[in-house]
Parts: structure tokens; C-alpha cells; sequence
């Protein structure tokens, strides 16, 4: 109630995000049901998607990037005044969840991410052969993480599970 009344008389808030994750963990699925609230067909994201969601008092501006191979070393070109990296994950791909783990912590390194929190995603949940929350967060070595604010929530993007609940966090 405190923060409502804030919000209220001093605006929406707003806040950076980028979405990242490796291409087909559903990035851009999560983005627009963030967006419309509904689940659109998406095809493979070659540059960004960006929109601007609002969630409660809060404005995120929100960058989708693409997660293939070739657009990965430009995700750093979109790190300068970031609050928050929603990383996602598929948990049905346990044959890339290695490559998943390297190119979190490669970029959690990065002096322009220092101060960001990290919401990760364990996406696909409703998929047969998921990891289990805790699988992906071992897999991901979150437990290594120090000096920064992360949590982790499974979900379906397309469903719409545990989406709120990440941006509530």
C-alpha cells in the first residue's frame, strides 16, 4: 500500500532489462506475453526485439536479444545502464545447458552488469524431460554467484507460469 502511494505521486518507475539466454529458450515468447499477454508465433530473433512493459508501478523497458552463436558476442554492445538480465533457460536442452552456464558467467563478469540483478528463468517446465529447477540451478553453478542479487523460478512462457512471480521478485 506504502509503495502504491509512492508510486503514485512520484510516477511509474522505470527500469532497464534485457532478456538473454540461448537461441529457442524462449526469450522472445516471454517478452511478448510480458507485452500483450498472450503467446504469438515467433521466429527466430536475428538483432532485438524491444518493448517497453509495465508491470505494476514499474516501466521496464525491455531488450529481447537474439541467442544464436553469431549474435552472442554483441549482447555486451546492450549492457551499459542495465538494472536487472532475465536469463533464460531451456530446461528440456540438457545437451547445451554447458554452454548455457559459460555464457551466463562470461557475461556476469562484465564491469557494466556488476550492479545488476539476475532473475533466471527455468523455462519449458511443462515440456516431458525438464530439469528441475534445481537441476538448472546446479547445472548453472548459481551457487557460485557472490556479490550479486539472483533468484531463480521455473516456468512456461507458454502457459504464462511463473512469469509474474519473476517480476514481482
Amino acid at each position: 500500500m506504502f509503495s502504491r502511494a509512492l508510486g503514485r505521486l512520484w510516477g511509474e518507475k522505470e527500469v532497464r532489462i534485457l532478456i538473454l539466454g540461448l537461441d529457442g529458450a524462449g526469450k522472445t515468447t516471454i517478452l511478448y506475453r510480458f507485452q500483450i499477454g498472450e503467446v504469438v508465433t515467433t521466429i527466430p530473433t536475428i538483432g532485438f526485439n524491444v518493448e517497453t512493459v509495465t508491470y505494476k508501478n514499474i516501466k521496464f523497458q525491455v531488450w529481447d536479444l537474439g541467442g544464436q552463436t553469431s549474435i552472442r558476442p554483441y549482447w555486451r554492445c546492450y549492457y551499459a545502464n542495465t538494472d536487472a538480465v532475465i536469463y533464460v533457460v531451456d530446461s528440456v536442452d540438457r545437451d547445451r545447458i554447458n554452454t548455457a552456464r559459460e555464457e551466463l558467467h562470461a557475461m556476469l563478469e562484465e564491469e557494466e552488469l556488476r550492479e545488476s540483478a539476475l532473475l533466471v528463468f527455468a523455462n519449458k517446465q511443462d515440456m516431458d524431460g525438464a530439469m528441475s529447477v534445481t537441476e538448472v540451478s546446479d547445472s548453472l553453478r548459481l551457487d557460485t554467484l557472490k556479490n550479486r542479487q539472483w533468484t531463480i523460478y521455473k516456468t512456461s512462457a507458454v502457459k504464462g507460469d511463473g512469469l509474474t512471480e519473476g517480476l514481482d521478485w
